[in-house]
C-alpha cells in the first residue's frame, strides 16, 4: 500500500503531515498537531497490509471482543467510550468481519474520541461509515481518515455536513481519495467548495478508484467546477456524478459540462437537477452528448429552467444517441409544444427506457404526442407525467397506444383522476386508468417471464432413442 507520507510535486502534498513509522514494534505517530495513529515499522508495512486485508476474512474476534478492546482504547486515550457505538457493536451483526454500517453522524468527535477508534477499524470492516454532521474535530479528523486509508476500512464514507474542517482534513482526504483500492463511494454534500478544496479533491481524482461521488449543494459554480472536470475529463473510474443544487448556469458552467461529456468515456450517471442550465446550456450538453457514441446511461434534468425551444437543442441529440436510458426532464416548462417538438427524436431514438416529464405543464395535447411515441417504441418500459393535467382525451389516447406498445411496464399518473365536473368524465378516467394500470402489468409480466426464459440454461438433450422419447 502507498504511504500518505510518499512525496508528491504538489505543495500541498509536501506539506502533508502523513504517517510516519519508526522502531521494531508497533508505536504512535506524532505530528506537529499531536494527533496519533498507531502503525506498523518500515519493514512489516506490506506484510502487515496483507495481514488486514486477511484479518477482516479470518478474523476469530467476536463483536464482544471488538467492544472490550475498543472500552480500553477509551481509558488509554482518557475519553468516555461512545454509547452509539457500543450500541452499534452489540446489536449489528458480523459476518466475516465485515459489518454493514458505523453510524457517527451528528456526534462530536474530538482527536482522543478519533484515536480510540481505531481499534474498531482494524478489527472490522464496514460497508458504510457515516460521518455526516460529525463536528469533527480538526486532528481527529485527519487522523481517522488516515486510518480508514490505511485499514481500508469502508466502501462507502459519508463526509456531508462537515463544514468547518480545514486544510489538514482536506489534505487526509485527498490522499484517502487517491490511494484507497476499496473506496467506492463518497458524498461530500453541503460542503463550500472553495478553490483550494475543489483543486484537491480534482487532483486526488485523477488516480483514484471512487465510483460514486456526491457532491450535491456545495457552490461548485465557476473555478471549482473547472477544476473538477479538467480532472474527470481523463478519469477512467467514476460511473455516477451527482452535482444537483450546485447554481450551475448556462454560460461557462455548462459549456464545462458539455467539454466533460466530449472527452470522458466511463461516466455513466449525470446528476443536474435543480440548477440553472437553462435552454442556451442544454444546447451546450446535447453538443456533447452527440459525441456520446458509449458511456452517459442517466442523465436528470429536473428544475433546470428549461422551456420548449430547449427541446430542439434535445432533438438533435436523441436520435444519435445509442447508450442513453434515463432521461428525467421534469419540473420544467416544456408544455404541448416541447413533447410536439421532441415526439419525432422519441421516435428516432433506441436506446431510451426511462422517461420522465412530470410537472412539465402537459395537457392532453402533450399527453397524444406522448401515445403516439408509445405506439412506435419497442424498448420504453417507464414514462412518468405525473403533475400534468391530462385527462379523458389523453388518457385514452394512452390506452389506445398501450394496446399496441408491448415494453412499458410503468406509466406514473396522479393518484387521483384531475378535476372533471361532468360526473361521466370521471368515471371514464377512472376505468381508462385502470385499463392502463392492466395493460402494464401485462407488459411487465411478460418482459419478467422474457428475462427468466432468456437466463434459464438450455435444456438437456433427452437420454436414449428419439422414438423412445416419443412414445
Amino acid at each position: 500500500m502507498t504511504r500518505c507520507s510518499d512525496k508528491d510535486n504538489d505543495e500541498e502534498e509536501e506539506n502533508y503531515d502523513g504517517p510516519e513509522t519508526s522502531g521494531s514494534t508497533r508505536e504512535k505517530k506524532s505530528s506537529k498537531g499531536e494527533k496519533h495513529v498507531s502503525f506498523p515499522p518500515d519493514e512489516k508495512m506490506v506484510s502487515g497490509f496483507a495481514e488486514y486485508t486477511d484479518r477482516h476474512v479470518d478474523s476469530c474476534l467476536t463483536l464482544t471482543e471488538v467492544s472490550l478492546a475498543y472500552r480500553r482504547s477509551c481509558d488509554r486515550h482518557q475519553v468516555e467510550p461512545r454509547v452509539c457505538i457500543l450500541e452499534q457493536l452489540k446489536m449489528e451483526t458480523c459476518v466475516r468481519g465485515r459489518m454493514k454500517r458505523l453510524d457517527l453522524g451528528g456526534e462530536r468527535l474530538d482527536l482522543g474520541s478519533c484515536e480510540a477508534l481505531e481499534v474498531v477499524l482494524k478489527s472490522l470492516c464496514f460497508d458504510f461509515i457515516n460521518l455526516r454532521a460529525a463536528r469533527l474535530e480538526e486532528n481527529g479528523a485527519s487522523s481517522l481518515l488516515d486510518m480508514i486509508l490505511y485499514y481500508e476500512s469502508t466502501v462507502y464514507l459519508d463526509l456531508s455536513d462537515n463544514t468547518h474542517v480545514g486544510t489538514s482534513t482536506w489534505r487526509a482526504l485527498a490522499h484517502l481519495i487517491k490511494q484507497s483500492v476499496c473506496l467506492s463511494r463518497l458524498d461530500l454534500c453541503n460542503v463550500s467548495m472553495v478553490d483550494y478544496r475543489a483543486r484537491s479533491l480534482s487532483k486526488a481524482l485523477q488516480t483514484s478508484h471512487l465510483a460514486i461521488l456526491h457532491l450535491d449543494n456545495t457552490q461548485l459554480s465557476g473555478s471549482p467546477l473547472f477544476s473538477l472536470v479538467g480532472a474527470l475529463k481523463s478519469n477512467r473510474a467514476l460511473l455516477k456524478l451527482h452535482l444537483s443544487n450546485n447554481m450551475l448556469n448556462s454560460y461557462q458552467d455548462a459549456m464545462q459540462l458539455g467539454d466533460l461529456l466530449r472527452y470522458n468515456r466511463t461516466l455513466q450517471t449525470l446528476e443536474l437537477s435543480d440548477n440553472a442550465i437553462a435552454d442556451a446550456g442544454l444546447e451546450e450538453l446535447c453538443e456533447g452528448l452527440r459525441l456520446q457514441m458509449g458511456g452517459l446511461k442517466v442523465l436528470l434534468l429536473k428544475n433546470n429552467q428549461i422551456t420548449a425551444h430547449g427541446m430542439l437543442h434535445l432533438a438533435k441529440a436523441l436520435p444519435v444517441l445509442k447508450t442513453l436510458e434515463v432521461l428525467d426532464m421534469g419540473n420544467n416548462s416544456l408544455g404541448n409544444r416541447g413533447l410536439q417538438t421532441l415526439k419525432e427524436a422519441l421516435m428516432a431514438n433506441r436506446s431510451l427506457l426511462h422517461f420522465g416529464v412530470a410537472c412539465t405543464h402537459i395537457t392532453c395535447e402533450g399527453a397524444v404526442a406522448l401515445a403516439e411515441y408509445l405506439a412506435e417504441s419497442p424498448q420504453i418500459q417507464r414514462l412518468d407525467l405525473q403533475g400534468n393535467e391530462v385527462r379523458v382525451g389523453g388518457l385514452m389516447a394512452l390506452c389506445l397506444a398501450l394496446r399496441i406498445n408491448l415494453s412499458l411496464a410503468t406509466l406514473d399518473l396522479d393518484s387521483t383522476p384531475n378535476h372533471e365536473q361532468d360526473e361521466f368524465l370521471v368515471e371514464t378516467q377512472k376505468r381508462l386508468r385502470s385499463e392502463i394500470g392492466e395493460l402494464c402489468l401485462a407488459n411487465g409480466s411478460r418482459a419478467t417471464v422474457a428475462m427468466e426464459t432468456a437466463e434459464s440454461p438450455p435444456a438437456e438433450p433427452p437420454e436414449g432413442p428419439v422414438e423412445d422419447v416419443v412414445s
